[in-house]
């Protein structure tokens, strides 16, 4: 394993496609729980839509209603928190974890019910995040992977982390773009967390292909004293 940490700049700069992806870790100054997620589209109906703040969560819209042709994959809740948990998804398994967590199941549990997206031929792996702050700081991040290029069976893999100070980790669902699309393989990528999150937002935002791109939200949650930032970016703008 490298432990090597790449900036998200490093990672993200000319690549035309990662999919979605998260982004869990720590402020460099160890005071902050930090978590991203950005969502990029190729098709009229993928880039038909932006981020809305929803209570202490997010959800997906669509930015213009008279475009949306098929709503299943693209509208959901991707940010929910549930007492001192945070849960970042790029899909409805968002609501499956959050059900599991409100009868006192676990993450794990949950995402051994739900498996990658119907999307044939791409397969889309299913990814998700959960932040703990119920005792101390810890988080994990999980991938549901088709096994075959026919979505023959799914594989399921879980990291668990123990939050280092300017450390986090990076899961998306593509490599690059292609026909079909390259899944994301391996561990989560080392990547660099700062201190100021507006900073850590914009060079995600600005990494990210400027044509594919459609929108990120960034959070920080003082490990402290619980208060909340947050930093919104969406393509479109109403």
């Amino acid at each position: 394993m490298s432990y090597e940490l790449k900036s998200m700049k490093e990672i993200l700069s000319g690549n035309p496609y990662a999919g979605r992806g998260i982004v869990v870790g720590k402020s460099a100054d160890g005071k902050k729980a930090v978590f991203a997620y950005f969502i990029m589209g190729r098709s009229e109906n993928s880039r038909n839509r932006i981020f809305a703040e929803d209570g202490a969560g997010l959800r997906t819209q669509p930015f213009d209603e008279s475009k949306v042709a098929d709503p299943s994959l693209i509208i959901y809740s991707p940010v929910k928190v549930v007492g001192k948990k945070t849960i970042v998804t790029n899909g409805d398994q968002t609501d499956t974890i959050e059900e599991h967590l409100k009868k006192g199941m676990c993450f794990r549990h949950a995402l051994s019910t739900r498996e990658f997206e119907p999307d044939a031929p791409n397969y889309t792996p299913r990814i998700s995040a959960i932040l703990e702050l119920d005792n101390g700081f810890t988080y994990s991040m999980s991938i549901l992977k088709s096994a075959d290029e026919k979505g023959s069976a799914c594989n399921r893999y879980t990291f668990d982390y123990a939050p280092l100070s300017g450390v986090g980790h990076f899961i998306h669902t593509y490599v690059t773009d292609g026909d079909p699309l390259p899944t994301f393989e391996g561990e989560p990528e080392r990547v660099a967390v700062p201190n100021d999150l507006k900073a850590f937002a914009s060079e995600i935002w600005n990494s990210l292909d400027e044509q594919n791109k459609i929108s990120l939200y960034c959070r920080s949650i003082d490990l402290a004293t619980g208060a909340v930032e947050n930093v919104l970016y969406n393509k479109n703008e109403r």
